[in-house]
């Protein structure tokens, strides 16, 4: 039986997003150093890479030490003697060998400050990260340190931002979305469980998308958390943050624990009151034209973002099916082929062949959608909450600053408590206009920044044109196999 299927499932990656999946948003740093590792049965060893900053000690046994392309090894292969034809023509998966281009976009980032995640290791329902920082600010003790930190410290930091009034005037960098891995780690128990039923080529087969599905959600969940840290250091104010520095130098447990239910309600009676507050302020009519037209762009796109994410969602999941079921086909017509050595059973080897080639390039349209396009959204439905936050903040500042100036009016038509009343409004004041200052060079950024990433539809236009081209190629080079053309 698979011991991932019932153990501790241990996943050890060193700088997984070396070729895959793609690093989506914009980081600090340079070009990466490949990550080690290997793949599964059958594939061979990547070149040795430069040592790494933090070194690890051994994966655990089972452990999963990825190549670095997000992607299962290829299977013994179907009647290979017999599929010559199949294989002309260019390689249209090979960009399951190379990983997809990352995108990188200036964050307006210098050398003075360099923070990535070195090293990951996931235990059951726990990733520790290990947060590399290379830094010449006088701030730190040490040039280069490494620290290692989990899911609720990420958050911890995020919170910590969020309830300071010093930034109430900046976007806040999204949180990391909670690791998630139940869904792979039950699909793994199933396939466990049904092995016996399994020939051997379909419970490898399963075995290794399996354990490429579970790298792929490793690895994004690795990455979306060096993407928060890379904001937080790339941003002017946020990088010199006393608690952000805690949270890189500290080579010690934070001692952060995660919400209780106590908590989680309050949170939600907060988000309750947020929303309704939100709708009494949007009321308010702004005074500067350009809050107000951010206001009703942010209000649009944030909708739309969102109704576009469910349907990339959808999109990407059909795919997947689809690729399933081309891997059930061709299973079928594999066993039915290999019944006999007859002309028909010959015929079925040849078609199943194209239907698990198909498979290949359906499950990378697949994830190249998952990558490029649903991560994307899902990134941005995020961020564009944490700009309509600001502009909350703004608005409330706003209605904050004229309900002082009503009571004003009021404390001077009866002449008490004036100067209590004028400190009042004063206070406000500074605040509104400390926000409204730094706000709009913030939107500006965040405008910045949704535009470049546009780089990524780009690319996933050019990949699908590259697989369908691939798919049109393979039905040829078949088709030309069965009339026995080659």
């Amino acid at each position: 039986m698979w011991v991932w299927a019932f153990g501790a499932f241990p996943t050890r990656v060193l700088r997984p997003w070396a070729e895959g999946p793609a690093f989506l948003f914009p980081t600090a740093h340079g070009p990466r150093p490949s990550a080690p590792g290997r793949g599964g049965a059958g594939c061979s060893e990547a070149p040795p890479p430069p040592a790494a900053t933090s070194p690890a000690p051994p994966a655990a046994a089972g452990s999963l030490r990825p190549r670095g392309a997000v992607r299962a090894c290829a299977g013994p292969r179907l009647g290979a003697a017999m599929m010559e034809g199949l294989d002309d023509g260019p390689d249209f998966l090979s960009e399951e060998d190379r990983g997809l281009k990352a995108i990188n976009v200036d964050l307006q980032s210098d050398a003075a400050l360099q923070v990535d995640i070195s090293d990951a290791l996931s235990e059951r329902d726990k990733v520790k990260f290990t947060v590399h920082t290379k830094s010449s600010l006088p701030n730190f003790k040490q040039n280069e340190f490494s620290v290692v930190r989990q899911h609720e410290e990420f958050i911890w930091l995020h919170d910590s931002f969020v309830e300071n009034e010093d930034y109430a005037g900046y976007i806040i960098p999204p949180a990391p979305p909670r690791p998630d891995f139940d869904a792979s780690r039950e699909k793994l128990q199933k396939l466990g469980e049904g092995e016996g039923s399994m020939t051997k080529e379909e419970f490898t087969k399963m075995k290794q998308e399996l354990e490429a599905e579970y790298l792929a959600i490793f690895k994004k969940t690795v990455a979306m958390h060096e993407v928060f840290l890379c904001r937080v250091a790339a941003h002017p104010i946020l990088r010199k943050d006393l608690n952000f520095h805690v949270f890189l130098e500290y080579n010690q447990d934070l001692s952060v624990r995660g919400k209780n239910k106590k908590e989680k309600l309050e949170d939600f009676f907060k988000n309750m009151v947020k929303s309704a507050d939100g709708v009494i302020v949007s009321g308010v009519k702004d005074v500067d034209d350009f809050f107000e037209h951010e206001r009703t762009f942010l209000l649009e796109y944030h909708n739309r973002v969102k109704d576009a994410s469910a349907k990339s969602d959808r999109m990407t999941r059909s795919h997947k099916s689809a690729a399933d079921d081309y891997n059930r086909i061709g299973s079928s017509l594999y066993a039915l082929g290999t019944q006999d050595s007859t002309d028909i059973c010959k015929f079925f080897l040849k078609v199943s062949e194209l239907f698990d080639k198909t498979r290949k390039i359906e499950a990378r349209v697949s994830a190249d959608e998952d990558l490029k396009l649903s991560d994307l959204l899902k990134y941005y439905l995020r961020e564009s909450q944490a700009a309509k936050d600001l502009l909350y903040r703004r608005s409330r500042s706003l209605v904050d600053y004229e309900n002082a100036n009503k009571a004003l009016d009021k404390a001077r038509a009866k002449n008490k408590d004036v100067l209590q009343a004028e400190t009042s409004q004063q206070l406000c004041c500074q605040k509104f206009e400390k926000i409204s200052e730094s706000a709009k060079q913030e939107l500006i950024d965040f405008k910045t920044r949704r535009v470049a990433a546009r780089k990524n539809l780009v690319e996933l236009a050019e990949l699908e044109l590259k697989h369908a081209k691939g798919n049109l190629q393979l039905l040829q080079n078949c088709l030309a196999v069965l009339n026995g053309d080659t």
